[in-house]
């Protein structure tokens, strides 16, 4: 077992792909911080990982779309000497509505834990990785980043934002020799279009959905490979081209044909 001060820090971490990257590291060897609302589940999965592949588990109960509890889960890793070697931002939800029907509060909660915690932790834990010249960081961010959404408009520029800021970085922290991996899923089997209201759109209801684990485990390979930019499934990647050949106008026009529910 590696030191366990050295441990990979995954946001998001009690369902869906959080909980299968947790899974995919753990089963790799890597001990775990694991930060999730839902302390019952982060409970239950950390005794049932250290059980299974003997590696050390630690757990967080906190809400990252406050900037507290990022200033919280940082104090954690200092007060504990921890070397976090891997970075999972995967927290982030998402909201089916017309924007003007929408809840402005859950907006800027969406808001603040799909790009602003992102943002936050990434920066605070930065430092330690660039002296350590050591580190990698992992991105959730979605096939919704490469066009507008209706329906999920704030979404969709939330993953947009997370895929940017992600390129971006990648490329400063070269010098570093830390590598950042923006991974894009298409719909994903998970709670995720319960949360946002999606079950009953065209997109959930005429595609054949991956399971969370399949896409984790290709956002770990990708990561351990340095792949900046990681598109799940060679239909969302052909498709994350073609948007870019086509008129913006018809672009928003097919992904509100898609979002409609039927």
């Amino acid at each position: 077992m590696p030191n366990k001060n050295t441990i990979t820090l995954i946001t998001g971490a009690s369902s869906g792909i959080g909980l299968e990257l947790a899974i995919v590291f753990a089963g790799h060897g890597h001990n775990l911080l694991l930060i999730s609302r839902n302390e019952i589940e982060l409970k239950k999965i950390s005794a049932e990982l250290i059980e299974k592949y003997n590696v050390s588990v630690r757990y967080l109960s906190k809400d990252l779309s406050q900037a507290e509890s990022i200033q919280e889960v940082y104090s954690y890793c200092q007060e504990n000497e921890l070397i976090v070697e891997n970075l999972v931002n995967n927290a982030g939800f998402g909201d089916f509505n017309l924007f003007k029907d929408s809840n402005i509060k859950r907006q800027l909660d969406m808001i603040n834990l799909n790009i602003r915690a992102v943002v936050h932790l990434t920066h605070l834990l930065l430092p330690k990785m660039i002296k350590n010249q050591s580190g990698k960081i992992l991105n959730v961010a979605s096939t919704a980043a490469f066009q507008p959404g209706p329906l999920m408009s704030v979404y969709y520029a939330s993953k947009a934002f997370v895929l940017h800021f992600s390129e971006a970085i990648a490329n400063e922290l070269k010098p570093d020799n830390i590598t950042v991996t923006a991974l894009c899923p298409g719909p994903t089997k998970s709670n995720f279009k319960l949360t946002a209201n999606l079950e009953n759109s065209r997109l959930m209801k005429t595609r054949k959905i991956p399971t969370s684990k399949k896409v984790a485990e290709y956002g770990y390979k990708s990561l351990m490979k340095g792949k900046v930019v990681a598109i799940h499934g060679k239909r969302n990647y052909i498709l994350a081209q073609v948007v870019r050949l086509l008129p913006r106008s018809t672009v928003v026009k097919m992904v509100r044909k898609l979002q409609e529910v039927f």
